[in-house]
């Protein structure tokens, strides 16, 4: 196994000289993603990943592959290589997963325009592989979500209403974590779960706070974050984990006065109040942004030279 990426060549030549399966970062984190995935979604998502990755290994991965096809038909045409029917055979199978893809991505669109006319915030939870997402998705939500101590237990986009105060509801998301050279075909296979991120209307940025890498973990989300296009989407950093670190819940201002970082425990419920406030004061800024401008067009209806005379 290789924390790197490997050409298809590397890869055959240390299979050969290891007489071993040789499994480099890519391969070992789709393999990973492939156990994980439950739904239909996160499947076919998988599998397009794989296929494509795959793709890129026919071009002198195996011997067998450079044997001709003769004959006519279905079975391919004159001369046609076992390689160049595996690949036509790859491309066609990608096209029918994309379009099933395609298809449960608008029903997601759909659902996201119907939450939007209904005015309900979004907030979606982004974060470094086991950062403890999914168990502050069960803590805030009350959920029942899968929570586990390894990496992608969660592969599946969950959406759950909840109050974090009186009279405050919004829907949380819980979505799949990054991770250092997280391949791009996973990427652009996972878009349509991704977008979740990128219309959310706040992203609460999980951090395992007892990670020794904890400061390349959050500049590799930010990267990410930034290659699907949520890097301008507003942002409250959660720094978990703290009953690791033997440190009380908090929550730290910025200097305009807003909450900008809550410091929490998912695990023993620690903190969870304070970002139920620092999220409910994102939804009442967010109001009165929205209802900043019916006040200016109201005031500037009440000071037009109409308005005046009216008056008078």
């Amino acid at each position: 196994m290789f924390d790197v990426p490997l050409s298809p060549a590397q890869q055959r030549n240390l299979e050969r000289a290891l007489n071993v399966p040789v499994l480099d970062r890519e391969l070992l984190i789709l393999e990973i993603f492939a156990q994980r995935a439950k739904s239909s979604e996160g499947k076919l998502q998988v599998e397009v990943a794989q296929l494509e990755h795959l793709a890129t290994r026919l071009v002198r991965g195996w011997t067998h592959l450079e044997r001709q096809r003769g004959g006519l038909g279905k079975t391919g045409g004159p001369g046609e290589k076992q390689i160049e029917l595996d690949r036509r055979l790859i491309v066609a199978r990608v096209k029918r997963l994309r379009e099933r893809l395609k298809s449960l991505g608008k029903q997601r669109r759909t659902q996201r325009r119907a939450r939007a006319r209904r005015e309900v915030f979004s907030v979606s939870l982004v974060g470094y592989t086991n950062a403890g997402k999914s168990t502050l998705f069960n803590a805030l939500t009350r959920a029942g979500s899968y929570a586990a101590d390894q990496l992608f237990a969660t592969l599946d986009t969950t959406s759950r209403r909840c109050f974090v105060a009186d009279g405050v509801e919004v829907v949380v998301s819980d979505t799949v974590g990054f991770i250092r050279g997280l391949p791009h075909q996973l990427v652009d296979a996972f878009k349509s779960t991704l977008e979740e991120s990128i219309e959310a209307d706040l992203l609460l940025h999980v951090v395992d706070a007892a990670s020794p890498a904890r400061d390349a973990q959050m500049a590799e989300v930010d990267r990410v974050l930034a290659e699907i296009g949520a890097a301008e989407v507003p942002r409250l950093l959660v720094f978990n984990k703290l009953d690791r670190l033997e440190r009380g819940a908090a929550a730290e201002r910025s200097p305009c006065g807003t909450i900008r970082a809550v410091f929490l425990s998912a695990a023993t419920g620690d903190g969870i109040e304070l970002l139920r406030e620092a999220i409910a004061e994102r939804v009442h800024a967010a109001r009165a942004v929205l209802a900043e401008p019916h006040r200016c067009a109201r005031a500037s209806m009440l000071t037009s030279p109409s308005a005046i005379r009216a008056d008078k």
